[in-house]
């Protein structure tokens, strides 16, 4: 069996779930610089999302935007069928849509916990579902990034639910890399730390109460002086999805000022030093 793959690195057609914004838009602008040869976004906002796809399309880049509720049962497959009649074959897919409300274990409810769930957990596996059905009836070599968080190996008390979400995408990644992988169809996954957004800016001064100026506040107190920027992960994610990556899958990688299992403990008092 002849299977169809990309001859070079340019990126070839691409879904972007969650793509007109923040994250999922500097992905977009990252495999729009690189030459995709088409890019699909779904997003929310109609306005964002015609905008983008008219600009992409005079940088050279043929660009679908498709107005979806991701969460309703037939999005993935009515987003397959409209992209593959636009395009043909797809090649890959990035879940970057997510829910990051916070609450904590004793402030959350069924209903919020269940739409985390649903919308972090149960819409990539279903897009998942629908790509590798396209992908798989094609004879596509394709690849699929999912966007996690570092949160994912724990997490903080008031991102309780979110954590639980995205540990479980850590783990749907690895499972449907290793039943897809006689397919030639890769799965990988990209886990940001504390990142700077138009969203994270909305939720610090709105849910979390912080002052206008939080970044300014907060970035001079961690390890490399900044948050994590949307381009930082848009780079890994077009590395995960081009050829480049080689027979990669089920892999994670972090960006992140972290090193997980590692770190020193607290000191216990300011006047205290602790010497290597």
């Amino acid at each position: 069996m002849q299977l169809t793959q990309p001859e070079s690195n340019t990126p070839m057609v691409t879904i972007i779930n969650g793509g007109t914004q923040g994250l999922g838009e500097a992905i977009a602008r990252k495999l729009v610089a690189d030459g995709a040869s088409g890019l699909v976004l779904t997003g929310r906002s109609v306005d964002r999302g015609k905008a983008l796809a008219t600009e992409f399309e005079k940088l050279g880049t043929p660009t679908l935007f498709l107005s979806v509720d991701i969460n309703s049962e037939g999005a993935p497959q009515f987003i397959i069928d409209a992209s593959s009649e636009r395009f043909g074959k797809i090649y890959g897919l990035v879940n970057v849509a997510a829910l990051t409300t916070r609450a904590t274990l004793f402030e959350d409810t069924p209903d919020h916990f269940d739409r985390m769930m649903h919308q972090n957990l149960c819409v990539p596996y279903f897009f998942t579902q629908a790509i590798a059905r396209h992908m798989v009836s094609n004879q596509i070599k394709g690849s699929i990034v999912n966007i996690g968080s570092t949160s994912g190996y724990g997490g903080q008390s008031k991102l309780s639910a979110y954590s639980i979400s995205k540990g479980a995408v850590s783990v749907m990644t690895r499972n449907l890399a290793f039943g897809l992988m006689q397919h030639c169809i890769r799965i990988n996954q990209v886990n940001p730390g504390w990142m700077e957004t138009e969203s994270e800016h909305r939720i610090q001064t709105g849910e979390d109460g912080q002052p206008e100026n939080w970044l300014e506040l907060v970035a001079p107190k961690r390890p490399l002086g900044r948050l994590v920027q949307p381009w930082e992960v848009a780079n890994a994610v077009a590395y995960c999805l081009s050829p480049a990556s080689g027979l990669m899958t089920g892999n994670q990688i972090d960006i992140d000022q972290s090193v997980q299992g590692a770190g020193d403990p607290p000191l216990p008092g300011s006047d205290d030093t602790i010497h290597p």
